[in-house]
């Protein structure tokens, strides 16, 4: 991947942040701004230090905004000389103004003072200070807050982040790693994680040259219509942004057109609220990743319902003109407790019911045929999870912890006909081994009846 070492040094030493260290990296390549919602502790302030180390010379800027946080901490003091002048002006040298990169914690609690400067320091990247407004450096502000905003008055704001990731603490399963785990340091970034400005620069001017292919222009209709069925507002904006940043995504890894895997950030763009993210991965993992459960109700209760035959079968009492019952009363009578005599078994195998030739073969037959078509079906399946799961690995910006995710999916689909198709070749055999009377008369029985799937 030609931005894997990069990504390597985002993600070093910490545990479930591969989504959050690829969406923050491609937002920085785009030049647009992410927003991590988590609870404090979860290495959000971290990312965005880690994020300014692979751009050199980068200066970067932090803060932990209050309702008190004034904007000389953000945008730096006035100026004493140019209000001798007459001039209202900030020193803005060491402050967001001049920063390339910035983390601003509790992004939301700052005041409409601070907001507003924000707005178009965010989305122009242009700051005005005094009479004059001047371009600033800005690559990529990093948000970071517990929850979404609430007041109706911070939208705008909160509209500015193209890419809103949720990052939660470590999970149950990680946490003995997160015990044991050395504490990650700065360290000096290796020389080939380094991003190269001009390398991006080229990145940018390629990748408005990409086209969007039919597959992904397909889903992103199927996304619209999901947030009109959802209740999902999405600005005109918003989805040009999010088709800039997929254009890049694909350029960046030397596509020759926008894939349907580079839509895995659509729960990241689209979702306005950390809530609505699971239903919009749901969406792109069975519609791109074909996780979807499988309809096996029907071939289930075939399965079932053959089974239930066989075990009829295998209970059903001989005919009428059989002694073979009263043989056994017999032998178990004059049998010892807790011994089974060798009369036992042999007249006890002989009080089933025998069937005909014709029976065993007819049974046989419709087994083999519902057989056949649970066994086509897993090959079927089986080589959509070869080709899922290929082009799944080959993506170079799929989180890994969603390519597990989609290998745990298709092994349980693949799973789930595997064993069907064991656990109707035993049934298939039981009818195979049932008892046998050559000279029974040869009537074909009806034939097993299930509901069709």
């Amino acid at each position: 991947m030609r931005w894997a070492a990069a990504i390597q040094e985002l993600e070093r030493g910490l545990l479930q942040r591969d989504v959050a260290a690829r969406a923050l990296l491609l937002a920085a390549l785009a030049g647009e701004h992410v927003l991590l919602l988590g609870p404090p502790g979860t290495a959000k302030s971290e990312l965005a230090r880690r994020l300014q180390r692979l751009l050199p010379g980068a200066h970067y800027f932090e803060r932990l905004l209050t309702r008190f946080t004034v904007p000389e901490e953000l945008f730096g003091p006035l100026s004493l000389r140019a209000l001798e002048d007459d001039r209202y002006e900030r020193l803005t040298e060491g402050y967001l103004p001049s920063a390339e990169v910035a983390f601003l914690d509790e992004v939301f609690k700052a005041n409409s003072a601070i907001l507003n400067t924000l707005l178009g320091l965010l989305h122009e990247r242009q700051f005005d200070n005094g009479s004059q407004r001047v371009a600033v450096p800005l690559v990529c502000l990093v948000g970071a807050s517990n929850e979404q905003p609430q007041d109706d008055s911070l939208l705008a704001f909160y509209d500015r982040f193209l890419l809103r990731v949720p990052v939660q603490p470590v999970d149950d399963h990680h946490f003995t790693a997160l015990l044991l785990a050395d504490a990650p340091g700065a360290g000096d970034t290796p020389a080939e994680a380094l991003i190269d400005p001009a390398r991006v620069q080229a990145l940018r001017e390629r990748a408005p040259q990409v086209p969007l292919g039919e597959a992904a222009l397909a889903l992103l209709l199927q996304a619209r219509q999901h947030a009109h069925q959802t209740g999902q507002t999405v600005s005109d904006r918003r989805w040009r942004q999010l088709v800039a940043l997929l254009q890049l995504q694909a350029a960046s890894r030397g596509a020759t057109e926008v894939s349907p895997w580079d839509l895995w950030l659509l729960p990241f763009a689209l979702a306005a609220d950390p809530a609505q993210v699971p239903a919009w991965t749901t969406l792109f993992l069975h519609q791109v990743a074909q996780t979807a459960p499988l309809p096996i109700d029907g071939l289930e209760r075939a399965v079932q319902a053959f089974e239930s035959q066989l075990d009829t079968e295998r209970r059903a009492p001989p005919d009428a003109q059989d002694d073979s019952a009263g043989k056994l009363a017999l032998a178990r009578a004059i049998t010892r407790p807790g011994e089974e005599s060798e009369m036992v078994r042999i007249t006890s195998a002989r009080a089933q019911r025998h069937y005909s030739p014709v029976h065993i073969a007819a049974r046989v037959a419709q087994c083999d045929e519902l057989l056949e078509r649970l066994l086509a079906l897993h090959d079927e399946w089986l080589a959509v999870a070869h080709a899922v799961l290929a082009q799944a690995r080959s993506h170079d910006w799929l989180p890994p912890s969603w390519l597990l995710q989609i290998e745990a999916a298709h092994a349980e689909r693949c799973g789930q006909l595997a064993g069907l198709c064991a656990q109707h070749q035993s049934t298939r055999n039981g009818f195979a081994d049932l008892p046998l009377d050559a000279e029974a008369t040869a009537h074909a029985p009806p034939p097993v009846h299930w509901d069709s799937p």
